[in-house]
């Protein structure tokens, strides 16, 4: 339930983050988004260590693996951000949700988690109910889509790479690695053009929000999977749909149906069982 409530966090932190993405991307590109984004991470998680006195969250630590994960997780991140630009927010996220299907693949061989039926169970509930939702198959392929689809990917060997750090450092250790190379990664992809564009007074506050939002929803994922395996953390990801698609609705008129109700339901359901079969297994 722990676990569940951290995931509630990201939930919240990531759609705030899609609204802030759109509103600042007429005027900045996805690279400059990152690095803004990352540079503001560094100065709230740096005053969050300085306030705790607690320098030994900043040494680099198992070098190699927070390399690769922010390497993949940038990677990740800039295929989404140009994805939430492109298609409705409902398709992205639909797409975006094959993420802990990955995750379950790959967390037998990575992590060593046991892949129950129960869990299976609920990861496929969730994606079926990604399916109902959003039915991605239902529009032409397009670059946006594409991009959502390879993101998804990205954002599963992410999720593995986070919890193998869990157990070897610091969630603050974790979150300032991340916006550190995270910014560097940025603007050097940014510049590399010559030309790195500055938020106007209208897009700054958003710049802000994106900043903020990144840094929570990371910090919400790594407290859950300090306290919970990743196939049991990562279905709660699936709530996202039925939150952006109201979002989605209310924000840019895009439409909201049955399916997407049904959709949801389903996903809560898949999570349901799986908690209650993960809260008898400990029980016992």
């Amino acid at each position: 339930l722990l676990a569940a409530a951290w995931m509630m966090g990201a939930v919240a932190a990531f759609t705030l983050m899609a609204v802030a993405g759109r509103a600042v991307s007429l005027e900045l590109d996805t690279f400059e988004i990152l690095g803004y984004r990352s540079a503001i991470g560094i100065v709230v998680i740096g005053a969050i260590i300085a306030w705790n006195r607690n320098w030994q969250a900043a040494r680099l630590d198992h070098p190699g693996l927070h390399l690769g994960r922010n390497l993949i997780h940038f990677t990740a991140q800039n295929l989404w951000f140009y994805a939430i630009f492109t298609i409705p927010l409902a398709q992205v996220f639909a797409l975006e949700f094959t993420a802990p299907i990955w995750v379950l693949i790959l967390s037998p061989f990575f992590l060593g988690e046991n892949l129950t039926r129960t869990r299976v169970i609920a990861a496929i509930c969730g994606f079926v109910g990604t399916l109902l939702g959003a039915q991605p198959g239902s529009v032409p392929i397009t670059p946006g889509l594409i991009a959502a689809a390879a993101c998804a990917f990205g954002f599963g060997l992410t999720y593995i790479m986070t919890k193998k750090l869990t157990g070897v450092t610091g969630t603050t250790t974790i979150l300032w690695w991340m916006v550190v190379m995270q910014t560097a990664f940025g603007f050097i992809a940014a510049g590399v053009d010559g030309d790195i564009a500055l938020p106007t007074a209208q897009s700054l506050p958003w710049v802000g929000i994106l900043g903020v939002t990144g840094l929570a929803a990371h910090f919400c994922i790594a407290r859950a999977l300090r306290v919970a395996p990743a196939t049991v953390v990562m279905p709660f990801d699936f709530l996202r749909l039925p939150v952006i698609a109201v979002v989605g609705l209310f924000l840019y008129d895009e439409p909201l149906g049955l399916l997407v109700i049904l959709g949801g339901a389903l996903i809560l359901g898949g999570n349901y069982v799986n908690l209650r079969a993960e809260a008898k297994t400990r029980a016992t």
